[in-house]
């Protein structure tokens, strides 16, 4: 695991508390859960990109990757403000590992931002040939027989959401 991967880990550990991860786990089913709060989440994300300053796309993406990797609730949420916080670097390519996290999402709590927070401001930013291969893909997403890269594809394309 990467020093950064490393970093957000052990501190959503550290965050934890049992109460948390019980009522979490009631909620979200099967997925492990820490018992971090959203807020802890967000704030070590924050330090995590502070003590790694020089992280560029393929490292955000890879990290991104690596903190999704584990179905571990906290660490993809992680992953996803992490990819809010650095949608502005982000790239059309990126919706294929995107597509990906959704599809594994299991919850509307990490299907949603992801769509909404990243996937939206992704197309919004996008020009020319890349903009057009991106709604080609939200096109498929929103025929796709996955319930939850139909719902993303409506959210990400549902102009009355910020």
């Amino acid at each position: 695991m990467s020093e950064a991967g490393e970093f957000v880990d052990f501190t959503l550990q550290r965050e934890s508390s049992w109460e948390k991860a019980m009522e979490a786990r009631q909620r979200l089913g099967g997925m492990k859960v820490y018992g971090a709060s959203v807020g802890a989440v967000r704030g070590t994300v924050r330090d995590a990109l502070k003590r790694h300053k020089n992280l560029d796309h393929d490292d955000i993406t890879a990290l991104s990757s690596e903190l999704w990797g584990e179905a571990v609730f906290e660490r993809r949420l992680a992953a996803v403000v992490l990819l809010q916080t650095k949608v502005g670097i982000l790239i059309n390519t990126d919706l294929t590992r995107i597509e990906g996290f959704i599809r594994q999402a299991g919850t509307e709590e990490l299907a949603d931002p992801l769509a909404v927070d990243v996937v939206k401001p992704l197309l919004a930013g996008l020009e020319g040939q890349a903009k057009e291969r991106a709604e080609r893909v939200l096109e498929r997403w929103s025929r796709d027989t996955d319930p939850w890269l139909r719902r993303a594809a409506q959210l990400a394309t549902d102009n009355s959401t910020p």
